[in-house]
C-alpha cells in the first residue's frame, strides 16, 4: 500500500486490508537483492519506501512503517510464499536443501511470531509455481504449529483445477490447518461447467472434518501479468528477458506454450481474444492500451505469441493483462456458496495519480458495491445480510479477528454506512479509475475517515495480527 488514504477501498467500505497473495515486502534479505512490489510505482509515490523497505529484516516492520507513516484502514497481511522462498532460493527452479529449508521455516515461525495470518502461495507465478507439495506441506507445518491459516491461489483454475483442489487439501489434511482458496474460479470456457464439482469437493472436504473455505471477486475477468502466457521455466533463474532476447530460448517458450506440458497453467488456451494487455508504460506502446492481443498482432503483423515476446522484451516488465476468461453463471451460483466470502484481489488507488499509471482491473474500485448493487439488489442473488456477512464478519472470524466484524459492545469501531438503494460500482474495464457511489461514512477504530462521501484525511489504521501475534 503504497497511498495510506486507501481511497478506492476507503470509498466501498473497507475497513481492513488483508494482504499478502504470493509476496510480500517484507523480511527482506537473504537473496532478494531488490525490494518485492514496488516497481508499479517507482515513477510516482515509492520513493521514499523503496529504500526503506530495505531495513524490514522482519515480517512485522513493514506493517509496523505502515502505521508510523499513517493508514486510514486496518493493515494486516500473510506471509508471501514467493518472497520466503526468494529469500532463500531467489528464483531457483529446484527443491530446497536441508538448509534452505531450516531457513524457510524459521522465517516462518518469525513471521507468525510478528501477526501473520499464515502463508500464502500463488501457484502459478513463480517462484511459487517450483515449490513441490511436499515443500509447501513442510512449510504449513510450522504455520499449524502457530495456529494460522494455508491460503493459496492454488496450482491451476482451468484445465487441471480439479487436482489442484486435491492439493489444497492435502496440505491442509497433512499439515493440520485451515485452508483458504484464494479468489475461487473456473478460468476457460471449456472448464466452466468443472465448477459444479469444485464446490462438491469443497463440501465433501468440509463434511470429512477439513477446514476449507474460499473467497472471490463479483466480475468474469480476472487480472495478471501478460508474463503468465509463458511457462514459468521461462523466469527461473530470473532469466525471462535474457532469454526472450535469445532465438533458441524464445523458440523453445513459444513451443512449450503451443505444447503445454501439464505441470503449469496455460493462460493462452482460449486464444488472443480474451487476453488484453493494460499495463504499458513506454509512450510507444500506448496504442495498445486496451485492445486484445488478437487486435494488437493485426497491428503488429506477427502471429499473437510473438507480439507477447515482444511487448514483454519491449517494456522489461510483466505487463498488467485482463483475461477474459471466467463465466457470470459461476460467478452467481458461487456467491451464494455460504463459506464464500468477498475480496478485491486489488490494492488501493486514488484516481487522481492513478490514472498517470494507466488503466487497472475495476475490482479495485468496485468490487463491494457491485456485489451490494448487482447481485443483492437488482439480481437478488443473495441477501442483504448474508453480503454484508461475507464482508464482515466471516473475515474476521476467518483470520480469528475476535474483536471485529461485528456491531456490537466491546468491538472495534469499523463502521460503515451506506445507501442500499443506491450504492453501486461506477468502475469499468474501458474506464476503471472511477470511485464507487453509496457509502455515505466510515469509521475505523471509532474515527471517521469519509464523512458524506468525502476522505477526512485522517489515518487511524491498526496492525491487525493473526492469533500467534496476537
Amino acid at each position: 500500500m503504497i497511498d495510506g488514504r486507501c481511497l478506492s477501498k476507503i470509498t466501498q467500505g473497507v475497513t481492513t486490508e488483508i494482504m499478502g497473495e504470493g509476496w510480500t515486502p517484507a523480511p527482506f534479505g537473504g537473496r532478494i537483492d531488490s525490494p518485492i512490489g514496488f516497481k508499479a510505482y517507482e515513477s510516482s509515490l515509492a520513493g521514499e519506501w523503496i529504500e526503506e523497505a530495505r531495513t524490514w529484516r522482519r515480517f512485522g516492520d513493514w506493517l509496523n512503517s505502515m502505521v508510523r507513516k499513517g493508514v486510514s484502514p486496518n493493515v494486516g497481511s500473510f506471509l508471501g510464499g514467493g518472497t520466503l522462498r526468494s529469500y532463500a532460493m531467489s528464483l531457483d527452479m529446484r527443491a530446497p536443501n536441508s538448509d534452505e529449508m531450516k531457513l524457510m521455516q524459521r522465517l516462518m515461525a518469525e513471521s507468525m511470531e510478528d501477526g501473520a495470518f499464515g502463508i500464502s502461495y500463488a501457484l502459478i507465478y513463480p517462484p511459487d509455481a517450483y515449490s513441490a507439495t511436499d515443500e509447501l506441506i513442510e512449510i504449513c507445518k510450522v504455520v499449524s504449529c502457530y495456529q494460522g491459516l494455508y491460503i493459496t491461489h492454488i496450482r491451476s483454475e482451468a484445465e487441471d483445477i480439479i487436482p489442484a483442489m486435491q492439493e489444497a487439501f492435502e496440505i491442509g489434511q497433512k499439515a493440520d490447518l485451515p485452508v483458504e482458496i484464494y479468489h475461487l474460479k473456473a478460468a476457460g470456457k471449456k472448464n466452466w461447467p468443472k465448477m459444479t464439482r469444485v464446490i462438491e469437493m469443497i463440501h465433501e472436504a468440509r463434511a470429512s472434518g477439513l477446514d476449507v473455505t474460499a473467497d472471490m471477486y463479483p466480475y468474469a475477468a480476472s487480472g495478471t501479468g501478460l508474463s503468465s502466457v509463458l511457462p514459468p521455466s521461462a523466469q527461473a533463474e530470473g532469466r525471462l528477458f535474457e532469454r526472450l532476447a535469445d532465438r533458441t530460448e524464445r523458440q523453445r517458450i513459444k513451443e512449450g506454450i503451443l505444447s503445454p506440458d501439464g505441470s503449469w497453467e496455460a493462460m493462452s488456451s482460449d486464444g488472443p481474444e480474451t487476453v488484453m494487455p493494460i499495463g504499458f508504460q513506454k509512450a510507444e506502446n500506448q496504442i495498445y492500451v486496451g485492445k486484445t492481443m488478437a487486435e494488437i498482432a493485426e497491428m503488429r503483423q506477427q502471429p499473437w505469441l510473438d507480439a507477447v515476446m515482444d511487448l514483454l522484451l519491449s517494456e522489461h516488465d510483466r505487463i498488467s493483462t485482463i483475461y477474459f476468461r471466467m463465466s457470470e453463471d459461476n460467478v452467481r451460483s458461487q456467491l451464494k456458496e455460504p463459506w464464500i466470502k468477498i475480496s478485491t484481489d486489488a490494492g488501493g488507488y486514488d484516481p487522481a495519480w492513478a490514472k498517470k499509471l494507466g488503466p487497472t482491473h475495476p475490482r479495485a474500485y468496485g468490487t463491494y458495491p457491485r456485489v451490494l448493487g448487482k447481485y443483492v439488489r437488482e439480481e437478488k442473488v443473495l441477501s442483504l445480510e448474508e453480503a454484508v456477512r461475507k464482508m464482515t464478519s466471516s473475515v474476521a472470524d476467518r483470520l480469528g479477528l475476535r474483536n471485529r466484524g461485528l456491531l456490537r459492545q466491546g468491538m472495534q469501531a469499523d463502521l460503515v454506512l451506506f445507501d442500499p438503494e443506491c450504492i453501486s460500482d461506477k468502475a469499468t474495464f474501458a474506464d476503471p479509475h472511477q470511485l464507487s457511489v453509496g457509502v455515505r461514512d466510515v469509521w475505523v477504530n471509532g474515527v471517521r475517515v469519509l464523512k458524506e462521501g468525502e476522505h477526512t484525511g485522517a489515518m487511524p489504521g491498526q496492525f491487525v495480527k493473526g492469533v500467534a501475534g496476537a
